[in-house]
C-alpha cells in the first residue's frame, strides 16, 4: 500500500514582507502563517504570501497559540530568524553585549522547547554563528533531541544576485538534515545586468509612472556632480579633490571606496542594506543612469519578483520604512533552497510529500 502523502507546513516567526515564506512556498511547503511586531509588513506579507499575517511580539505568544496556528497532521516547521542588528558587521566595534534584540534569539528556543516542531530553521547574518547566544541555542536544540546543521551561504550560489552571505541554520526531529549547497558556479552567478537591466530608466527624484518602487532619491547638487564623474565599479578616487567628503581628502578616508560609488554591470551587486537607496551609504549608484537604485531595484537585487507588492494601491512608497523592510528581508532565492532541501530531507523519511502551491485568494 502506497504510502500517505504528507503535507509540510510552515509559522514564519519574524516574517517581515515575507521574503522567507514567499521562498518555502516556492518550495511547496504550505506557510499557516506569518508573525511580526511591524505593522507595515502586513499588507505586503497577506498581498504576496497570501497567509494569516499576526502582528504580535514574539515574546508575547503562547506555546498554545504557536500550536494553533499549524494545520493538524502536518510535518511543522518552525522558522525563527530573529532581527540581525545586533550581530551585522556594519556594527563592528560596537559592545552588542547588552542589546535588547537578544532575547529575542531565546524566546525562538522557548517556542521550540513548547512546541516541539518537527523542522526548525533560522537565517540570520554570519557574525552570529560566533556568538554564545548563537551557541547555547545550538546546544539547547541537541539536548531536545534535534539534528543540527548551520553554514555560511553565499548568496550568488543560490541565485541570487547580490554579494551577501548569510548563516542558514536547519534543525530536525525526524533525522539528520543538511543546509543545502548552492546550485550555481561562480561563472553562472546573476549579474547586476541580468537582474535590473531591463527596467525603464529614470532620472534622480523621479518615480515610475506604472511602479511606485521604481522611484530613486533625489540627490543634492553636489552628489549628482560627483554620481556623473563615477566610473561603474570605481569610487570617490576618481573625483578632483573639490568634489569629495573632507574625510576621505584625509589618509585615514583612504580605505572606505565603497560609499559614493556606482554599481558595475556584470557581477553580483554588493549587499543590500537598509540604506540601498542611499547613494552615500554604499556602492548603490545605478551603473550607467545618474541616480541611486531604485526601492524596486533593491528589492529585485534580493530576488523578490519584479511585481511584488510592498504597498497598497494609491500609497505613495517611503524610503526609509521599504528601505528597511527590502535590506532587512530574507532572499526568497536562499529561501527556497532551503525549502528544498527540508521538502527531500522530509520525504526521505516520510516517503511522499504533498507540495502545496501558492492560495490565489488572500487572507480573511
Amino acid at each position: 500500500m502506497p504510502a500517505r502523502a504528507v503535507r509540510i507546513s510552515a509559522v514564519d516567526l519574524f516574517c517581515g514582507v515575507g521574503g522567507l515564506s514567499h521562498g518555502l512556498q516556492d518550495a511547496g511547503i504550505h506557510v499557516a502563517a506569518g508573525v511580526d511586531l511591524d505593522r507595515t509588513c502586513d499588507y505586503p506579507y497577506r498581498r504576496n504570501v497570501r497567509a494569516p499575517f499576526h502582528r504580535r511580539d514574539v515574546r508575547d505568544l503562547t506555546v498554545e497559540e504557536l500550536s494553533a496556528m499549524w494545520p493538524a497532521g502536518a510535518v511543522r516547521v518552525l522558522a525563527g530568524c530573529a532581527p540581525c542588528q545586533p550581530f551585522s558587521s556594519y556594527r563592528r566595534g560596537v559592545d552588542t553585549s547588552n542589546e535588547a534584540q537578544w532575547p529575542l534569539v531565546d524566546e525562538v528556543r522557548r517556542l521550540v522547547e513548547g512546541t516541539m516542531p518537527e523542522i526548525v530553521t533560522m537565517e540570520n547574518v554570519p557574525r552570529i554563528g560566533g556568538t554564545r547566544i548563537f551557541r547555547d541555542f545550538v546546544e539547547q536544540l541537541r539536548e531536545y533531541g534535534y539534528h543540527v546543521d548551520f553554514g555560511s551561504c553565499y548568496c550568488p550560489a543560490y541565485g541570487v544576485p547580490q554579494h551577501r552571505r548569510r548563516l542558514v541554520l536547519v534543525a530536525s526531529l525526524l533525522g539528520d538534515i543538511a543546509v543545502p549547497k548552492g546550485p550555481v558556479a561562480p561563472g553562472e552567478y546573476t549579474t547586476v545586468r541580468q537582474a535590473i537591466g531591463s527596467l525603464p530608466p529614470i532620472g534622480h527624484g523621479e518615480t515610475h509612472s506604472a511602479d511606485p518602487l521604481h522611484k530613486s532619491r533625489t540627490l543634492t547638487p553636489l552628489n549628482l556632480e560627483r554620481i556623473k564623474r563615477s566610473s561603474p565599479g570605481g569610487s570617490w578616487d576618481e573625483w578632483p579633490e573639490e568634489l569629495r567628503a573632507p574625510c576621505h581628502r584625509k589618509a585615514s578616508g583612504a580605505t572606505f571606496r565603497n560609499v559614493y560609488a556606482r554599481m558595475t554591470w556584470d557581477e553580483p551587486s554588493p549587499t543590500i542594506t537598509t540604506l540601498s537607496y542611499s547613494f552615500g551609504a554604499g556602492r548603490f549608484g545605478h551603473p550607467e543612469q545618474d541616480r541611486a537604485m531604485t526601492l524596486r531595484e533593491a528589492a529585485i537585487l534580493q530576488s523578490f519578483p519584479e511585481d511584488y507588492e510592498f504597498v497598497p494601491p494609491g500609497e505613495p512608497a517611503q524610503f526609509a520604512p521599504l528601505g528597511r523592510l527590502i535590506g532587512n528581508a530574507v532572499p526568497p532565492l536562499l529561501a527556497k533552497a532551503v525549502g528544498a532541501a527540508i521538502v527531500e530531507h522530509v520525504a526521505a523519511v516520510k516517503g511522499v510529500v504533498r507540495k502545496v502551491a501558492r492560495a490565489t485568494a488572500l487572507p480573511v
